[in-house]
């Protein structure tokens, strides 16, 4: 462990205890030319990233007792690319879900979407509006166990409809949790989720809005 003096971001000692696993098992992989970035901490490494996760900064403004930034990037990108940062979510996930006593694996799940704005920076290809929410940007589609841990997101453009994300949504579940057999979604989904949701063996239940007036949690959904 690095001798600076420590962020608010970082570590801790039993969580790195928790996910060093797999970093070790990852570097133990590399070989060739990458092995030169052995010199780096692969615990300092995900502090790095953890800081500029928790504070926005760009990845140039990372302070200098870091690693360098193009180096801190570029491990990041590569866990981001082959899945080593899936496999640290998904083995946190299910000691979470454990601890919770529940099984690893979860059966049930809530799938949901929410409009964002996006900054100036963003290709407009990549953007849509929402026409009934009036939000121009992207669209976040996710599904969560019932404690809230994510088991699948999908970004697209705003203007994508719920059901149409929310489809490919439970595709992609069904290919990782094959598990999951009962969904809770609401009205905003349509009779084609549904019968999606049938065809890969998963039970999509819309679960409809009281009619009382004022906010009032649905059963299954919050």
């Amino acid at each position: 462990m690095t001798s600076r003096r420590a962020y608010r971001s970082d570590v801790s000692d039993a969580r790195w205890a928790l996910i060093e696993p797999v970093f070790a098992v990852w570097r133990a992989a590399r070989s060739g030319p990458g092995a030169a970035a052995r010199v780096h901490d692969l615990r300092e490494i995900v502090n790095a990233i953890l800081y500029v996760n928790r504070t926005g900064i760009p990845w140039e403004y990372l302070p200098h007792d870091f690693p360098p930034f193009k180096t801190v990037y570029d491990y990041y990108a590569k866990w981001e690319a082959d899945g080593t940062t899936e496999q640290v979510h998904d083995l946190l996930r299910d000691r979470t879900r454990r601890a919770n006593d529940r099984t690893a694996e979860p059966s049930a799940a809530v799938v949901d979407a929410q409009s964002v704005k996006t900054s100036g920076n963003i290709a407009e290809a990549s953007q849509g509006i929402d026409a009934g929410k009036k939000i121009k940007g992207r669209k976040r589609h996710l599904i969560t166990d019932t404690l809230g841990l994510v088991l699948t997101v999908l970004v697209t453009a705003a203007s994508v409809h719920d059901s149409a994300g929310g489809k490919q949504a439970l595709t992609e579940l069904a290919e990782a949790h094959p598990s999951v057999t009962k969904i809770w979604a609401d009205g905003g989904y349509q009779t084609s989720v549904i019968q999606h949701g049938a065809h890969i063996g998963i039970d999509v239940e819309v679960v409809q809005r009281p009619k009382e007036k004022g906010f009032q949690p649905l059963p299954k959904r919050w």
